[in-house]
């Protein structure tokens, strides 16, 4: 007799079923990526520091948004691009995306950012998606970095120093109770890059850690 073995979880399926079940909160909302996409203290800063930066660009990039989310930060920053590409792995997040934010220069895609190929742009936001990913994933994702010009990357970190990139299973958590946080520049990921800016900061309340955004070009 056999033992019946299931099918892990993909990161599609656990990603659908954090917002099916609220898991990021927001009980009163259809869905909702948590509070660090709409508590203000956090994302007025970080909004003030990428429309500067995209402003000094003549707002004539095109952006390609991983893990855009409900799309609260990104519908504040459509106008300020050429284009705004908002990538999500959630399929019915996405078709509503597409059919609240109707702007003639915002485009939806439906993609695992781990393993489809990455719509062509001028500069990346990856905003406090890595941190919810294994290192493999990660891997996979820095791979495919060296086609953008400008990498604007966010992620939770603890506060003073910590041991980069301690490996997760994908899923709701991320590496801030192994006391860790994501680190791109260190082992295993390496990421190559010209030069490195610092956005913004935001040091969370009651020694959560802080929220680190790093503007980063990498050719």
């Amino acid at each position: 007799m056999t033992k019946s073995t299931k099918k892990p979880w993909s990161t599609k399926d656990v990603m659908t079923q954090i917002y099916d079940m609220k898991l990021w909160g927001g009980k009163t909302f259809d869905f909702y990526s948590g509070s660090g996409s709409h508590d203000p203290k956090t994302i007025n800063p970080y909004l003030k520091s990428v429309i500067t930066f995209l402003e000094s660009h003549n707002n004539v990039l095109v952006v390609c948004d991983l893990g855009c989310g409900d799309f609260n930060i990104g519908k504040q920053l459509v106008s300020y691009t050429k284009k705004y590409i908002a990538v999500d792995i959630v399929d019915a997040l996405i078709e509503r995306n597409k059919k609240l934010f109707k702007q003639n220069n915002v485009e939806f895609q439906c993609l695992d950012i781990s393993k489809d190929e990455l719509p062509k742009a001028d500069c990346l936001i990856l905003r406090q998606v890595l941190q919810h990913i294994s290192n493999a994933e990660i891997k996979a994702v820095v791979k495919k970095l060296n086609h953008y010009k400008y990498l604007i990357l966010t992620e939770h970190i603890p506060l003073g120093t910590f041991t980069p990139n301690k490996d997760i299973i994908s899923g709701q958590g991320i590496r801030l109770k192994q006391k860790s946080g994501v680190d791109l520049l260190e082992a295993p990921f390496h990421l190559e890059i010209k030069n490195e800016i610092l956005m913004d900061e935001h040091i969370l309340e009651h020694n959560k850690g802080r929220i680190v955004t790093t503007l980063y070009k990498l050719f």
